[in-house]
């Protein structure tokens, strides 16, 4: 079944992207997700290459899209953003993990909305890959807003040591998951610690 509603949530914001290979879940975080046709319906999403759910995705061809609403705090974005699922399972520690038909795994506590999808199409764009899907299932959980990239810079992100970001004179901010590099230049190899993108996706804060 397909709520209209719930692909309203994805017209903007900030998502967890949840496959599952064999008995292995994994998510990340990301920023890239909108529908863009009705007829048929089909969703697109943009995933890096470095990441072990765009592997998954990749492989089996399906996925969960979850929408994080404003009721998220710092917890999912720690999990599923800050740390490798190639070192750990980022789904160890989270409380009332529950399954959509497909057998992917949502976290309702943090999220207004969720999305499974067949993939119908990938595209090959260099450090990430684009893929086109059609939504097989979409549920509405809540109507807490969506939460977008400024409120979580706002209301969530922890706020950056003022000191030692005066000192070093220069900052620049993943515009993937929040995370502050600070000093006199960012490396052109740099990649962030927290979401493993790379220095393409810093912005220089002024």
């Amino acid at each position: 079944m397909v709520d209209q509603a719930a692909l309203f949530n994805i017209s903007y914001g900030l998502f967890v992207l949840v496959a599952r290979q064999g008995d292995r879940d994994n998510a990340c975080i990301i920023n890239v997700a909108q529908q863009v046709s009705s007829d048929p319906l089909q969703l697109m999403i943009c995933v890096n290459k470095s990441n072990l759910t765009h592997d998954m995705v990749l492989r089996t061809l399906k996925f969960n899209l979850c929408t994080l609403s404003e009721e998220a705090t710092m917890k999912p974005f720690r999990h599923f953003g800050f740390q490798s699922g190639r070192d750990v399972d980022k789904f160890a520690g989270c409380e009332q993990q529950l399954r959509t038909e497909n057998g992917l795994l949502y976290l309702p506590k943090y999220i207004n909305s969720v999305i499974s999808c067949v993939v119908t199409k990938s595209v090959d764009l260099g450090s990430h890959t684009m893929f086109l899907a059609r939504p097989m299932e979409t549920r509405v959980l809540n109507d807490s807003p969506s939460i977008t990239y400024a409120y979580y810079l706002q209301n969530i992100k922890p706020k950056p040591d003022t000191a030692k970001a005066e000192a070093s004179g220069r900052k620049w901010v993943c515009e993937v998951c929040g995370y502050v590099y600070e000093g006199t230049d960012l490396p052109a190899d740099f990649v962030c610690p927290w979401c493993k993108h790379p220095a393409s996706d810093f912005k220089e804060m002024v």
